[in-house]
């Protein structure tokens, strides 16, 4: 870990996966919420973003790792995997908490309605948490799969893959702080990673020319 955190590359990725959304949101010029309502929709957003910073700090990124030991690389990757996984995995209740202090719906109602509006965003969203969900329990669980480390692999990126796009869709379409320059953020950001899994993949399978 103390490897991961001296390490330039992670610390300016770092920096710029906070301090440029943080930066979005609080000069976007939004209505004013509740503190509790802003607090969670901060961490959510948050926490994606170091999410999507994981296709950067892993083996797909060998150039930025190049300097640590494959240990410490899939140390780290699981660390703030579960960390923030666990953190997403409550985004639906961040949305209705703060209704047990206001008046009007009740949380259990605005939870029914929301996940019950079948619009494209929800949708999305629907998906997105689903995906996520397997993908955490597979990556929890990978030693008591009936499969080989390879494959596994393989579904692991093409879950994160699946969570990714679908999530930044969902936020894009949706998201209360989804304004032109948070979106164009957002999904070069995670175009890029899902791009840069891919390379790595498929010059994982290139076969070498004889």
């Amino acid at each position: 870990m103390i490897a991961y955190i001296q390490n330039r590359f992670f610390q300016l990725s770092l920096l710029a996966l906070t301090g440029i959304p943080l930066l979005l949101i609080f000069t976007m010029g939004m209505p004013e919420r509740s503190l509790l309502k802003e607090s969670f929709s901060v961490l959510t957003i948050l926490a994606f973003f170091q999410l999507i910073g994981q296709f950067f700090w892993a083996r797909t990124n060998r150039s930025a790792v190049r300097n640590l030991t494959m240990g410490s690389v899939l140390k780290y990757h699981k660390f703030i995997g579960y960390i923030f996984v666990a953190v997403m995995l409550f985004h639906p209740l961040y949305i209705v908490i703060p209704r047990f202090f206001e008046a009007g719906l009740s949380p259990v109602d605005a939870f029914v309605t929301m996940i019950t509006t079948m619009n494209s965003g929800v949708v999305l969203g629907i998906l997105a948490w689903c995906f996520m969900l397997i993908l955490g329990v597979t990556s929890f669980m990978r030693t008591k799969l009936p499969m080989k480390y390879q494959n596994w692999r393989i579904l692991h990126g093409v879950l994160a893959i699946l969570f990714v796009t679908l999530a930044a869709w969902h936020a894009i379409d949706l998201g209360r702080h989804s304004t032109p320059a948070m979106s164009i953020f957002l999904g070069v950001l995670a175009a890029s990673g899902i791009l840069l899994l891919l390379k790595t993949y498929f010059s994982n399978n290139q076969k070498p020319v004889k």
